[in-house]
């Protein structure tokens, strides 16, 4: 990798106040554990795996009936270790049922909003009644422990009723990402051998109708284990009316039928199902780079506690905080904000739609009605905001526009999306997906938190629960970085024969000691399993990201280790180049792949999409020499900060690049479209028409 790394010499950029530390969660949880200082914090996490967990589970007040024998178990090996031997546990408990005293009974457990409705408020009593309704329905229809249940919903209040209910009766939750088709649908769920699917009749995005269940009724249809399909009744706009294809279709039911049914039942109570710590709780599924998708198969003790550790001790998320994070049931991040939060004693915060439809700050608006304090997103979500925030010639129409109250309404709507609205409650912004470039980064810190709010960056993925390396509310943040590992993650950086390396040094991420939160496998895949992550070096789990520490012990990722670029004889990663491309003020986005070349070995090759008023220019031809003129700038504005060798060999320009919902772009897709290869699987892609566009500019670069 380029020595010269970009990233490595950022200034601090936020240090927290002696108020911040003092409220935060994870202060409190070093006074619990007896330490005063992050680095002994840090030391313990690691010297003494299991101790740690067992205070993690202290702190959340995590309870197990019957308690557990051994903790942890890795006498085997980490790959497979033993956790919580004979301990019970069904974590919807966890969730709902000890929340219900006085105190918190009535505190706001979820607030959901969508692009056409009021929005709905649940308290914690009013959850709790509602998972319970949904479970006792499920039983009646014959579901029962053990039995997998698709969720196919956007993020709303039935999304998270839906995931809690299949957990409190013992079953397995397998959620698939909204936009799915039919074909990504299905896969999974015979992958699983699914006995029923939560869908429901449509819902919005950006003013336009999406049929979920068109699509839900085409995949149960190759499905042979679905008994039922569960729909929804959710009306969008004047137009959109029951859909009686539903009410015909054999295998379905609505929710609110579901939910009558549970005042049918003989019994009294709808307890949880008593369920081991270890069983099966939730199959969440991620793209495969080629072949099939995985299936991450996690327990009632791995992927909620982990999350809840994380939420707590990163983004210091207490008993009511309000957290939000754009994100999909299909996606890591949507289990892990339901079970974290709640966990937690914290309010959900769901937005269902486009961030920035009808309006651009519509995801301000969002936070500033429903005082969110911790908010979450990615850096392609904040590099698209940040385009569309233009000033140009903003100052002159504001001292024009006069004293009056057309006036102040001609101010206020001139002013930027971000400060329409009150965001005085925000206090942590979150960031998750792909690496940052400093350019977005600097934009979100100073433009809209005004250089007061940390961006707690956060990586991991969903074999890990959540997050290998994340900021907190104690340590200096500098832009781009991570300040230092998850507490109880054994973190490294290894070369390629497995010896750790030093400051300014690129390696590959691995953990050392087991954790809570990791997979338990592949669903069925043991093999698989052990060959993606831990058969590189015994005894060590290899994640596939390329990091490196600076001097001062800051993190940074650099990108998919598989996507990392030999040019000239000189590694170089991605998200370096990508970083010049975008700071460059007519750049709103920009990937970077390798190709091959007779000289270099390999060549860069760099797809750029420009801010909005220019990418109108691409198809003008008269604005062809300014493009020229243009892929020249950018050629030489990353030779000078890289190196002649280094600059891009092409840079075409592109309306969009291909990414998934949760905003990863996805550069092998990039790729094998560019070169005419198998791309794998693109089920999780949120914008499949990119591909043409590539492939049509492979026809050109003929």
């Amino acid at each position: 990798m380029h020595d010269a790394n970009l990233l490595e010499d950022q200034p601090i950029a936020w240090t927290p106040t002696p108020e911040i530390i003092e409220r935060a969660q994870l202060t409190k949880f070093m006074k619990q554990v007896g330490v005063s200082t992050w680095d002994e914090l840090y030391a313990f996490s690691i010297r003494d795996v299991e101790k740690f967990t067992e205070e993690v589970l202290k702190f959340l007040d995590i309870k197990f009936d019957p308690p557990y024998g051994k903790l942890l178990d890795a006498s085997n090996g980490p790959e497979m270790p033993i956790w919580l031997d004979v301990a019970g546990l069904n974590i919807t408990e966890m969730c709902l049922d000890r929340w219900q005293t006085d105190q918190m009974i009535d505190q706001p457990a979820l607030i959901a909003e969508n692009e056409g409705d009021e929005p709905q408020e649940l308290s914690y009593g009013e959850l709790l009644q509602e998972v319970e309704e949904v479970s006792e329905g499920l039983r009646l229809l014959g579901f029962e422990q053990g039995d997998a249940i698709g969720i196919h919903l956007p993020m709303m209040v039935e999304t998270v009723v839906a995931l809690l209910a299949i957990n409190r009766i013992g079953a397995i939750a397998v959620p698939v990402f909204s936009g799915y088709g039919v074909e990504a649908i299905s896969s999974r769920l015979n992958a699983v051998k699914a006995k029923a699917l939560f869908t429901c009749e449509g819902f919005s995005r950006r003013g336009k109708i999406f049929d979920a269940f068109q699509i839900a009724q085409e995949a149960v249809a190759n499905c042979p284990t679905v008994e039922k399909i569960i729909v929804v009744e959710r009306m969008i706009g004047d137009t959109w009316t029951p859909d009686e294809r539903a009410a015909d279709h054999e295998k379905a039911i609505f929710y609110h039928e579901l939910v009558d049914s549970a005042y049918e039942s003989p019994r009294d109570e709808w307890p949880a199902e008593e369920t081991s710590a270890e069983d099966p709780l939730i199959i969440l599924y991620t793209s495969g780079t080629t072949g099939k998708p995985k299936g991450i198969a996690h327990t009632h003790a791995s992927f909620p506690i982990k999350a809840a550790q994380d939420m707590a001790f990163g983004t210091d998320v207490g008993r009511g905080t309000r957290i939000s994070w754009y994100t999909d049931i299909g996606w890591m991040m949507g289990p892990w904000l339901i079970y974290g939060a709640l966990i937690n004693g914290a309010t959900i915060c769901i937005y269902d739609g486009a961030p920035d439809y009808p309006t651009p700050d519509r995801m301000w608006e969002f936070c500033a009605k429903h005082k969110v304090e911790v908010l979450g997103i990615s850096p392609t979500l904040i590099r698209s905001l940040a385009a569309s925030e233009g000033t140009g010639g903003q100052a002159s129409l504001l001292a024009s526009s006069g004293n009056g109250e057309d006036g102040q309404a001609r101010m206020l709507a001139l002013q930027s999306p971000s400060k329409r609205h009150d965001l005085s409650s925000l206090r942590i912004f979150a960031s998750t997906g792909e690496p940052w470039n400093p350019a977005p980064w600097w934009w979100l810190f100073e433009k809209v938190g005004d250089s007061k709010l940390p961006i707690i960056n956060y990586s991991g993925g969903t074999e890990i629960a959540g997050g290998i390396l994340m900021g907190n509310p104690l340590l200096p943040i500098k832009p781009c970085s991570f300040p230092a590992p998850c507490p109880g993650m054994d973190v490294d950086i290894l070369d390629e024969d497995g010896i750790s390396v030093g400051p300014g040094k690129v390696g590959e991420l691995v953990i050392k000691q087991p954790w809570i939160g990791m997979a338990r496998g592949f669903w069925q895949e043991k093999e698989r399993y052990l060959d993606t992550y831990w058969r590189r070096f015994k005894d060590i789990w290899v994640h596939g990201d390329f990091a490196m520490r600076d001097k001062d012990g800051h993190w940074f990722i650099l990108g998919r280790s598989d996507d990392t670029l030999k040019v000239a004889g000189k590694r170089v990663g991605p998200a370096e180049v990508e970083s010049l491309l975008v700071a460059h003020p007519l750049v709103t986005e920009a990937a970077v792949i390798g190709v091959p070349d007779e000289v270099k070995g390999t060549a860069m090759v760099a797809f750029v999409v420009l801010t909005g008023e220019q990418a109108s220019l691409l198809a003008t031809e008269e604005d062809a020499s300014r493009m020229l003129a243009l892929q020249s700038e950018l050629k030489a504005l990353v030779a000078r900060d890289m190196g002649k060798p280094l600059a891009p060999s092409k840079i075409h320009f592109i309306s969009d690049l291909p990414k998934t919902r949760n905003a990863k772009v996805m550069r092998r897709v990039i790729r094998s479209a560019y070169l005419g290869e198998d791309p794998g699987d693109l089920s999780a892609l949120e914008n499949p028409q990119s591909i043409k566009e590539l492939q049509e500019i492979r026809g050109l670069a003929k």
